[in-house]
C-alpha cells in the first residue's frame, strides 16, 4: 500500500510544479478595446508567445517595470512574440495615451476600464503578468514588479519561441 501512496504523492507534486503543462487548457479568451477603441481578442495571438501584463499608470511598481517591458518589446518585436498590456484604470484612453507618449512606450495597450477581465483572471495586485506559450497556456504568473529585460527572462521566452 505504501508504494501506491508514494506514487500518488509524487504525481501530485509533479503536477503542482508545472510538469506536464502541455496538458493544461489555454487561458480564458477575452475581448478588450485598445486605446483607439478597436476590439482585440487574446486568441488572435495564438501561435505567438504572449506576455500579458495588467497595470495602471498610478501604480508605482507598474511604472517601475514599464521601461523593462519596453526594452523586451523592442528586443523581440517582429518574432512570434506579443506584449499585450492591459490598463485596469478607470480613466479616459486619452489620459493613458498621454502617459504612454510621455514615457516613449510603444507596446500594445488594451483597456479593461471596468475591471471585468482583471476579475476573471483573479488580478488582486498590480502589476500581474502572465507568460503564455504559443498555445495560450500559462507558463508563468508573476505578481509584482520585475525587470523583464533580464537575460534569464529573455532566454526563457526565446526557448518558448523555438517550441
Amino acid at each position: 500500500m505504501r508504494p501506491y501512496f508514494a506514487a500518488i504523492v509524487i504525481l501530485l507534486l509533479l503536477a503542482s510544479s508545472g510538469w506536464g503543462m502541455g496538458s493544461r487548457p489555454p487561458v480564458d479568451d477575452f475581448v478588450l478595446p485598445n486605446l483607439d477603441g478597436k476590439q482585440v481578442m487574446l486568441s488572435d495571438h495564438r501561435g505567438k508567445v504572449v506576455l500579458l501584463n495588467f497595470w495602471a499608470s498610478w501604480c508605482p511598481p507598474c511604472r517601475e517595470e514599464m521601461p523593462s517591458l519596453q526594452k523586451l518589446y523592442v528586443k523581440l518585436k517582429g518574432r512570434q512574440f506579443e506584449l499585450l498590456t492591459v490598463s485596469v484604470e478607470d480613466e479616459d484612453p486619452v489620459v493613458i495615451r498621454a502617459f504612454l507618449k510621455k514615457n516613449g512606450y510603444t507596446f500594445k495597450v488594451l483597456h479593461d476600464r471596468n475591471g471585468e477581465v482583471a476579475s476573471r483572471y483573479q488580478i488582486y495586485a498590480i502589476p500581474t503578468t502572465f507568460l503564455l506559450d504559443k498555445n495560450g497556456r500559462i507558463v508563468e504568473r508573476t505578481v509584482g514588479s520585475r525587470d523583464w529585460s533580464e537575460p534569464a527572462i529573455v532566454n526563457k521566452i526565446r526557448i518558448l519561441l523555438k517550441n
